[in-house]
């Protein structure tokens, strides 16, 4: 099996992105936007993972983490999101936030802690995937970054 490279996302890949969150069943709602805070990996120019960061000041909001079915359980996931912290932490991000239906557990290996919604930072709590996106029913999930010195 050949190995699959990660990258910074371009609008070019918008298209690509948006049809792998369909099929992950996650929302779309401001994704776009922020694309230019997305990695995505690839195999063979096929899109296979992706996650992104909504950035508000200090905070970010972690989102759109996902891996095609095919390939689950070969640490993709986890390098998308290490990469994702690891970006976050050198751009001045302190705290990473995020809204999961079905992923919880995956997150606590990172750190990841379950909050409140009430406990959402107010800058994070204006993105659309809070607003609109997510279920009430989602857990939020706070963890603190030490912050790159410079």
């Amino acid at each position: 099996m050949s190995s699959w490279i990660m990258r910074r996302a371009t609008p070019h890949d918008w298209p690509k992105l948006e049809a792998l969150l369909a099929t992950a069943d996650l929302p779309l709602a401001g994704a776009e936007a922020y694309l230019s805070d997305f990695f995505l990996a690839f195999r063979d120019d096929v899109l296979i993972g992706s996650a992104g960061l909504e950035r508000y000041g200090d905070t970010a909001l972690l989102r759109s983490v996902a891996v095609v079915s095919t390939e689950r359980g070969h640490s993709l996931g986890q390098a998308l999101v290490q990469q994702v912290l690891a970006y976050a932490a050198s751009v001045g991000v302190r705290q990473v936030v995020l809204l999961t239906t079905t992923a919880a557990d995956f997150f606590l290996r990172f750190g990841f802690r379950p909050i409140s919604r009430a406990e959402f930072p107010l800058a994070a709590q204006a993105s659309m995937e809070f607003q609109e996106a997510c279920t009430a029913s989602a857990t939020g999930m706070s963890l603190a970054l030490e912050v790159e010195q410079r």
